[in-house]
């Protein structure tokens, strides 16, 4: 074989090598393309915000729907939410969970739902409302609110039936007042209120008014305003305990910030702010 023979061979085993090295650049390029898109998806799942599943992080307006006995837990840790999720603002519209309930139905803007019953909740489910299954996040029990100190000296249901004892019930539409009579009759007690209220806040609010001598809350509610009132704890209670559930809504405004606090509120931090004010775990 002569030398000019031999070159040749050479260059075209270089040749080859190179077109193979092309090749393996091309078909590494096609790869990294894959590559790059699951690095992409790392990314994204990274943005998203802890707590939340595949929700994204929270942004803008968010307006939560909350029985009235939410009202302090809840307003604290809207607070939370936002100092945990800049650019966010929270918004509630606290009340009877059945007029809420009807709101939604009739297309109020709102993009999350705290009530404090199923069955109230139910009215929203029903109406094809929630996005999703609603959770239980917490319970509440009954007591019965009377003035500090006691004045007539009520140690149990049958005690308002007293002559000249004054009650107030939530109407029982209303969560609570659905509960008061439950109990009342596992109590055996037949209780005539001199008025109906439309949720529990105004059952607390004829006590401190002194307008009642006492009225069936939720025990929440007591402890929030324990400068004002006393409980009395009954057993028939327990027969009356109420879930919470909360659920995001199919019509948000905000779909991404209502699962976003729909989750915040099921979580430890939450919980803790909830249980220490009274409301037990579900």
């Amino acid at each position: 074989m002569n030398t000019r023979t031999t070159a040749s061979r050479r260059l075209a085993v270089a040749a080859a090598a190179a077109l193979a090295l092309g090749l393996g650049v091309t078909a590494c390029g096609g790869d990294g393309g894959k590559s790059s898109g699951a690095a992409s998806s790392a990314a994204t799942a990274a943005s998203r915000e802890p707590g939340t599943g595949n929700a994204p992080k929270a942004k803008g307006a968010i307006t939560v729907f909350a029985a009235a006995s939410l009202k302090e837990t809840f307003t604290e840790l809207g607070k939370k939410f936002e100092a945990a999720n800049p650019g966010t603002k929270v918004t509630f519209n606290f009340g009877g969970s059945s007029a809420l309930a009807t709101s939604i139905n009739s297309g109020a803007p709102a993009d999350v739902f705290a009530a404090a019953s199923p069955a109230t909740m139910k009215t929203v489910t029903d109406a094809g409302g929630a996005s999703g299954e609603p959770k239980t996040f917490v319970k509440n029990t009954l007591t019965i609110a009377v003035p500090k100190g006691n004045p007539k000296h009520l140690a149990g249901l049958k005690d308002l039936t007293g002559s000249g004892v004054k009650v107030a019930l939530c109407a029982k539409e209303v969560p609570c007042g659905a509960a008061a009579l439950t109990a009342l009759k596992a109590a055996g007690v037949d209780l005539t209120p001199v008025t109906l209220e439309q949720d529990v806040k105004g059952a607390l609010t004829k006590v401190e008014l002194g307008e009642v001598d006492a009225s069936l809350v939720y025990r929440t509610d007591v402890r929030a305003d324990a400068a004002k009132l006393d409980g009395v704890d009954f057993p028939e209670a327990d027969k009356a305990v109420n879930d919470y559930p909360i659920a995001a809504l199919a019509k948000a405004p905000n779909k991404d910030g209502a699962a976003a606090f729909a989750a915040y509120i099921q979580s430890p931090e939450a919980k803790q702010v909830l249980t220490t004010a009274g409301f037990q775990a579900p």
